[in-house]
């Protein structure tokens, strides 16, 4: 039977192909994923290491609140800023301990620069302007930052850029260059270029340094610092260093950490964030093998169909029901494992192409050689081969039931009754069963953890019905759209809708691994679509500015920076705005100050009681939900307590009355008062935004004044309502274009079952197609009848795909409502005709090599096939 099992391999390699390549790219899936995952996670160690390199001990500070604030705005030149314990006394003391070599203090901060051109250069990205000190050692040298260019920056006028942040903003030696850190921009002389290991910069990240004194002054206090690294002579006892060390740190605001446990600290954490990036990876290459599965069990049904009369002779010779099962499935696990292993090989180019499309959005991905790792090697053989044996599990004890005398004439004979009324009963039971929890969950409306785990179930249970239901569901769509390839198409159209019909299991089989991709990517459409849909109408609603004006580090605006604004030529209305939190009756609620006059001309809030301007100070609007929520109305007093206060101080409570309740908006949020009354709410105790309305026809040409007005810092985001949707949904689309490069491999072994599943067919119907050739049919009419046949089947797959993908979007989406208020399920219209369109080409391309094939048949030898 091991005999047997290789000659049916090496004598059907053409039938097995389809199979081996759903197998290879679903392997190809799994290997490029835990391929990357390593290479991923030891590219974080390497460079972890290269920050660490001569690190016996990292002496690391916590923050501490600045003694004063300057009247009247955020900090500026180094006055009123954080501080630490952290000092050069303290840097001294530690280096004068024994074993000692040397001590790097650093300062780290954020500078965001202004390109040659002007413009901020990763505007959208705060969190990716990284700037620190270049700490010359005993050469003159920083060995993190080795000089390409220039010289290390040496005065407060001064400063330097690593390669990649020069080139991208377009400076050369010499130049200017602008950079604001939290306040008005700043000019400091180019002097140096250098090159760096940080991962964050390779990953798109700008760098810029300064001298210590310099940084300091930006992004501490003058003496202090954030962290101390500590190096050692070879053979000190990193843990005694460590300890000798913790003891000159006062009790309070800083740790020691010795090198070998701040590496398997970072190791640890490297692990585990890679580990979740895998898992979601492994997630869609799990759905790629599930599509696979049905291709594969597709497959060894056909052939055990095709080989019925040689497995009833084998049994007549004295084969066992039991070698004939294990003839089956030692052919799938050797498929399985010739798959696996060319996958394995293809899964190495997709790990390779894996960080290029992750990282498209400046992820952070470090570069790295391929790891290649033992247990993933042996994970994708074995997943490889087991999914190809459990798939062909069924299939070979179908051929077991093969009777000894039994002779087959033809193949492809339909299930019985019984078996597809037992199949239509389950698939009836799962599918009303999941929409029956899909109900449940249109009926919620937060997206607490039970509550996706409940429409993860509900979702599951739906998809697993429509597929075990799909032989029922074939008849009406499959007879529907044959009406109308008989109408155009004649006897080609007809014979195709027949073929289509004649084996419901088979044909499930084909539609479902399409329709598969296709529900969840028709999901993810509808659901992306209806939240970039409310994302726009939250960015957007409740205001009619025409320019929203912020800062990109949230570090505000002094009050008078509105009358600034609000003074250019062209602006019609600067209305400022500020925002904060509050107590009332033990909850906590949110409240924004504006000037009452200046907001009526830049928003449109529905009043259902009162109006804005009889807005004052010590009074204030709220919304429907909030008054209705505490039982508040026109008249009432509110007795908000501010939730944020200044260090040493209790909080503070303040009296307003109620005096207009308006039409909850995403524009503002709980209530709505005057500047005065709401700015000590404020965080910062300084503007939010200023929302600008300028004169009809001024809007196009304004945005350069508006920044020159607030003194054209870097930090500046000066945007029109187009730019305010485009970044509300910016992580959106980023991420459904992301999703769809990931299933897209579902689609691709969809695809190729289609292909398999009409090859082996027009093997089955060899005879047939003789017959229709002698009877007048041509090898175009041949060859029309096999596409249409995969058109159909296509189409049916699709439709299926995208009707059960609309419902489960629009029963999930409620989950939506909690959060974002103005979410509905939108259908992409565009994007729905798109996929309808994708199917039929899909149904076009898959039967190109079929259709040539059955075309090319001879005749007489067809008719005499058996």
């Amino acid at each position: 039977m091991l005999r047997t099992a290789l000659r049916n391999v090496l004598a059907h390699k053409a039938r097995l192909m389809m199979t081996a390549l759903a197998v290879l790219l679903g392997v190809a899936f799994v290997s490029g994923t835990l391929v990357f995952g390593d290479t991923t996670a030891n590219a974080f160690r390497n460079a972890s290491a290269v920050s660490l390199k001569d690190v016996a001990v990292a002496v690391q500070a916590q923050m501490s609140e600045p003694e004063s604030l300057p009247a009247g705005g955020p900090a500026k030149g180094g006055q009123g800023r954080p501080t630490t314990v952290l000092d050069t006394a303290l840097a001294h003391k530690i280096r004068a301990l024994p074993g000692v070599t040397a001590v790097r203090p650093t300062v780290n901060g954020e500078a965001v620069l202004a390109g040659k051109d002007g413009r901020p250069v990763n505007a959208d990205n705060p969190e990716q302007h990284l700037a620190t000190n270049y700490q010359p050692g005993k050469d003159g040298k920083d060995s993190r930052f080795p000089l390409k260019e220039g010289r290390a920056p040496a005065g407060g006028g001064e400063l330097a850029l690593d390669a990649k942040t020069a080139e991208k903003a377009g400076y050369r030696i010499g130049d200017t260059v602008r950079f604001a850190t939290d306040g008005p921009a700043l000019a400091k002389k180019l002097v140096g270029i250098v090159t760096t290991d940080d991962p964050r910069v390779a990953a798109g990240s700008t760098l810029a340094l300064f001298d210590t004194t310099t940084a300091q002054k930006l992004f501490l206090t003058p003496g202090r610092f954030h962290e101390i690294a500590v190096a050692a002579r070879p053979g000190t006892d990193e843990r005694a260093l460590t300890a000798r060390v913790q003891a000159l740190l006062p009790a309070d605001g800083a740790r020691a950490t010795s090198g070998a446990d701040l590496a398997a600290k970072q190791s640890a954490q490297i692990t585990a964030d890679t580990a979740f990036l895998t898992k979601t990876l492994l997630a869609f290459a799990g759905i790629a093998l599930f599509v696979g599965v049905f291709i594969i069990a597709n497959t060894f049904t056909m052939l055990v169909a095709q080989r019925s009369r040689e497995i009833a002779l084998m049994r007549a010779v004295g084969a066992s029901r039991r070698q004939v099962v294990r003839s089956v499935l030692i052919e799938a696990a050797l498929v399985g494992l010739g798959a696996s292993a060319a996958g394995f090989a293809l899964g190495l180019g997709i790990a390779t192409a894996l960080h290029p499309l992750l990282d498209v959005g400046d992820a952070g991905l470090p570069d790295g050689p391929l790891v290649i790792s033992p247990q993933a090697v042996l994970s994708s053989l074995a997943v490889g081969v087991v999914v190809t044996v459990l798939a062909a599990w069924l299939p070979s004890r179908k051929a077991a039931k093969i009777a000894p005398v039994e002779v087959l004439s033809s193949a492809g004979v339909a299930p019985p009754a019984r078996t597809l009324l037992v199949r239509n009963v389950l698939g009836t039971l799962l599918t009303g069963l999941g929409m029956l929890v899909m109900f449940y969950v249109s009926t919620l409306d937060s997206t607490d953890k039970s509550n996706l785990l409940i429409a993860m179930l509900g979702g599951v249970l739906t998809l697993c019905g429509v597929i075990v239901l799909a032989p029922l569901l074939s008849h009406p769509l499959i007879a529907l759209t044959g009406k109308v390839t008989t109408r155009f198409f004649g006897v080609s159209g007809k014979l195709a809708r027949e073929n289509a019909l004649r084996n419901p299991r088979r044909t499930a089989a084909t539609a479902s691994a399409l329709m598969i991709g296709l529900t969840l990517i028709t999901g993810l459409t509808v659901g992306g679509h209806s939240t970039q849909q409310a994302m726009d109408e939250e960015a957007t609603r409740g205001t009619t500015a025409d320019f929203q004006i912020s800062n990109s580090n949230h570090t505000g605006f002094v009050p008078t920076d509105a009358a600034k604004v609000a003074k250019v030529p062209g602006v019609a209305t600067a209305a400022p705005l500020t925002g904060g939190n509050f107590q009332v009756r033990g909850r906590l609620a949110g409240i924004a100050g504006t000037d009452p006059a200046a907001f009526a001309k830049v928003s449109d809030l529905t009043f259902r009681e009162g109006a804005l301007d009889g807005v004052r100070a010590g009074t204030v609007a709220v919304s429907d939900k909030f008054a209705e929520k505490n039982g508040f109305g026109v008249g009432d007093t509110l007795a908000a307590a501010t939730d944020t206060t200044e260090p040493g101080q209790h909080p503070t409570t303040k009296k307003l009355k109620i005096v207009a309740v308006y039409e909850a908006n995403p524009a503002v949020p709980d209530a709505l008062g005057t500047l005065q009354d709401v700015l000590p709410y404020s965080p910062t105790h300084t503007l939010d935004s200023i929302m600008v309305k300028t004169e009809p026809g001024k809007a196009g040409s304004l945005e350069r004044d508006l920044r020159a007005a607030l003194g054209n810092s870097p930090l500046l985001k000066v945007q029109n309502t187009e730019q305010i949707t485009k970044e509300a949904r910016k992580n959106v689309t980023t991420a459904l274009n992301m999703i769809y490069g990931l299933l897209g491999m579902a689609v691709v072994i969809a695809v190729l079952g289609v292909i398999n599943t009409l090859a082996l067919s027009v093997i089955e119907r060899t005879r047939e197609i003789g017959m229709l050739r002698a009877i007048g049919l041509d090898r175009s009419g041949i060859k029309q009848m096999v596409r249409l046949e995969s058109v159909v089947i296509s189409l049916f797959g699709a439709l299926l795909g995208i009707g059960t993908g609309t419902f489960l979007a629009w029963a999930g989406g409620h989950l939506m409502t909690s959060s974002m208020a103005t979410y509905e399920t939108a259908l992409p219209w565009a994007e729905l005709g798109l996929f309808l369109a994708l199917a039929l080409l899909i149904g076009v391309l898959a039967a190109i090599w079929p259709a040539r094939k059955a075309a090319r048949l001879n005749m007489l030898e067809s008719i005499q096939a058996h």
